[in-house]
């Protein structure tokens, strides 16, 4: 499974055969709420998803510098910070097939 920027949102509530959530223990990356910030759509979106997977027991990472090239693998799970990250995602997933 794998997401990029925004569409992490999409696993927040994702839960497994036995219940529990798949971003429990995960590392995980998505668009950084500093991102949001920066980019002036913090008041657009519903909730500070960054918080929200924190809160859900992912292990959220984030570049060290907002809308740099960050992607991370933990398993089968494959996940990108934002748009720039979509090629090292994408790479990323094709090393696992």
């Amino acid at each position: 499974m794998s997401s990029v920027c925004h569409g992490y949102f999409g696993l927040l509530n994702t839960r497994l055969s036995d219940g529990s959530l798949l971003v429990g223990g995960r590392k995980v990356t998505g668009f950084a709420w500093q991102e949001e910030v920066l980019a002036r759509v913090d008041k657009l979106v519903p909730y500070n998803a960054e918080e929200e997977m924190k809160e859900r027991g992912a292990l959220y990472e984030k570049a060290l510098l907002p809308f740099v090239s960050y992607a991370i693998a933990d398993g089968n799970l494959v996940t990108g910070q934002n748009p720039g990250s979509a090629k090292a995602t994408s790479q990323k997933v094709a090393e696992l097939l």
